[in-house]
């Protein structure tokens, strides 16, 4: 029951800012995740104004699919039957006001799995959890447009000190054997052939469907982060050390946020590879731009979002202020669209983020349909992935990212997913060959660590 924790997150929190010399997040992240357990880090170094640190949570929140897990700082464990999102919302407790872009909240993963029980479906059976968070206290905000930092909330005294004279770095790590990636082209097309099926038939509009990328690994997953995060590393990264294993995300796409009312989703639909060459670079991204297929994608799931935010939004609110617009990356270039509106007074961010996940860019149209597709034909969970990374704070505000180019690290493997949107006229080779580009990063971080093993064969990116 909630009164098991409501001692525990009713104290009264200080919403007091300390001016701190200008760090390099990884570096600073690097020192706090040594000194103290459950650290995490939304790192927005590479196209967003603010990195987002923390750790030692007030209590974790861990929901395994049957009953959420709260752990108190203090050691004290419960457990509850009710309804996840609601404890969260319950333990966060009434808006506070205090410093932006965050001084305190639950920073932490929801799982795809979780969205899928959250529109009426069984979820896959997983090792992970369907949502893990911490109730965070304070926070170092690092502001890059500003070259500021400063400690937000109740943070230990210790903190500046531990910034300012710190020697930690990501560790080492090595990778064995090759690359497993799954299906491979046969099954891949096999796959595609089925959803084709779907099409014809009527049973949906678009159907998102993703491959695995796995390799074996010992040693630091901050050293892999490290690397990747110069690969791959968009506004909207992450990384959380969490119940389940470390989660590494390179996401470039937000999925929801919420701020003085105001919500925002930024779907991504629509992708080409970058290419050396300037003009043959402009070349694929003129050409993305122009794609009837690509635009008529991306047209779909804004469609998708909008009647998705509408159910809590104020009515007549919600409005689309940009369409298919083109946003690059180190990697690839996307089309992007932005959708918008105002939160209505009887809702809130978790309701916000029960109406909509699983992002409607990462399952397909109709999303119900869709996702039941997915679950038969790509037969395992996808955790993390396609779920959603972020924070919800104690001011009422939430900023989350669609949890793609994201990376878990668990049991001794390094986890990676890539796909795409597969509609009636999708040719099965290009699609198969667009998964690859979104996982070039990946696979050039995997040769990179260990010069001399090879991938197999149709794993390079194309």
């Amino acid at each position: 029951m909630l009164c098991r924790f409501q001692q525990a997150v009713v104290a009264v929190r200080m919403a007091e800012t300390k001016n701190l010399a200008f760090i390099e997040p990884l570096r600073a992240f690097a020192a706090l995740r040594d000194a103290m357990p459950h650290a995490v880090w939304l790192d927005g170094e590479h196209g967003s104004q603010y990195s987002i640190l923390t750790a030692e949570p007030r209590l974790l929140l861990v929901f395994d699919g049957q009953r959420t897990f709260g752990t108190a700082a203090d050691g004290a464990i419960w457990t509850s039957a009710d309804d996840p999102l609601g404890l969260l919302a319950e333990a966060l407790g009434p808006v506070q006001q205090g410093p932006a872009p965050f001084f305190g909240g639950a920073i932490g993963y929801f799982s795809y799995e979780l969205g899928r029980r959250l529109q009426g479906q069984i979820p896959l059976l997983s090792q992970s959890p369907e949502m893990a968070v911490g109730l965070y206290d304070w926070a170092l905000v690092i502001d890059h447009h500003a070259k500021t930092a400063t400690l937000n909330g109740n943070a230990p005294s210790e903190l500046p000190d531990l910034f300012t004279k710190t020697t930690a770095h990501p560790g080492a790590w090595q990778v064995a054997a090759a690359i497993e990636a799954t299906p491979g082209r046969d099954d891949y097309a096999q796959a595609f052939a089925k959803v084709q099926q779907y099409l014809r038939d009527g049973d949906c509009y678009q159907v998102n469907l993703a491959r695995q990328f796995r390799r074996k690994f010992s040693g630091d997953p901050l050293g892999v982060y490290s690397q990747f995060r110069g690969l791959a590393g968009g506004p909207f990264s992450a990384y959380l050390d969490l119940p389940g294993g470390p989660v590494l995300s390179g996401s470039p796409e937000r999925f929801l946020s919420l701020r003085d009312g105001r919500v925002e989703t930024r779907p991504i639909k629509g992708t080409r590879r970058r290419a050396a060459d300037p003009i043959e670079d402009a070349r694929l991204a003129q050409a993305l731009l122009s794609s009837e297929k690509d635009r008529a994608e991306n047209v779909m799931i804004v469609d998708l979002l909008r009647n998705d935010i509408s159910r809590a939004c104020a009515i007549g609110s919600v409005s689309v202020p940009q369409l298919c617009a083109l946003e690059s990356y180190a990697t690839v270039h996307h089309m992007v669209s932005v959708v918008t509106g105002q939160i209505a007074p009887e809702h809130n961010a978790t309701d916000l983020l029960r109406d909509c996940l699983p992002g409607g860019s990462i399952t397909g149209a109709p999303k119900f349909r869709a996702m039941e597709i997915i679950a038969e034909l790509e037969h395992a969970p996808r955790g993390v992935y396609c779920g959603a990374i972020g924070y919800l704070g104690y001011d009422g505000a939430m900023d989350t990212n669609i949890a793609i180019r994201t990376l878990s690290a668990r049991d001794g493997w390094l986890d990676y997913r890539a796909g795409g949107g597969l509609v009636y006229d999708s040719e099965w080779s290009a699609e198969f060959a667009e998964t690859e580009f979104k996982a070039a990063a990946f696979v050039d971080v995997m040769i990179k660590s260990n010069e001399g093993v090879e991938v197999e064969q149709g794993e390079k990116n194309e």
